[in-house]
């Protein structure tokens, strides 16, 4: 008599709430394209971002460097794969930011209504909420 033992498998599938995943893919990518906007104009030192710069008394090479970091920045946050590099993008936009923010406190360069203050601190607050709403394939 022959006996058939069969073997349980469990398959581990990820459940992502599609309102979730519609607001992650929202905030994220708006961030991405304003922190890719952002580092184009600082490439092509267009708008303000000369005045800034030199109020702040930052060298205007910086805006290159700042430049290059937020398009790459951008890019790695839309493109798939890479858990461990989107990590440190959102860190650096984190500290590119809220850096920007102080900068500009220190200086008491506040802009039109703490324009200048609020801006960088509310392009944290996207980075921050994209963090967090990440999908499992996108975290470590």
């Amino acid at each position: 008599m022959s006996k058939i033992i069969g073997a349980e498998t469990t398959v581990k599938v990820e459940t992502h709430p599609r309102g979730k995943m519609i607001a992650y893919w929202s905030v994220t990518l708006l961030l991405a394209a304003a922190v890719m906007l952002s580092g184009i104009g600082q490439l092509m030192k267009y708008g303000g971002n000369l005045e800034l710069v030199t109020n702040l008394g930052y060298p205007l090479y910086v805006l290159t460097i700042l430049g290059i970091w937020k398009v790459l920045g951008a890019i790695a946050l839309v493109m798939p794969g890479f858990p461990r590099l989107k990590e440190w993008v959102h860190t650096g936009i984190f500290f590119l930011m809220t850096g920007a923010a102080l900068s500009h406190t220190f200086a008491n360069d506040y802009g039109t209504y703490g324009f200048y203050i609020i801006l960088p601190l509310s392009y944290a607050a996207l980075n921050i909420a994209s963090w967090a709403l990440r999908p499992m394939s996108r975290k470590l």
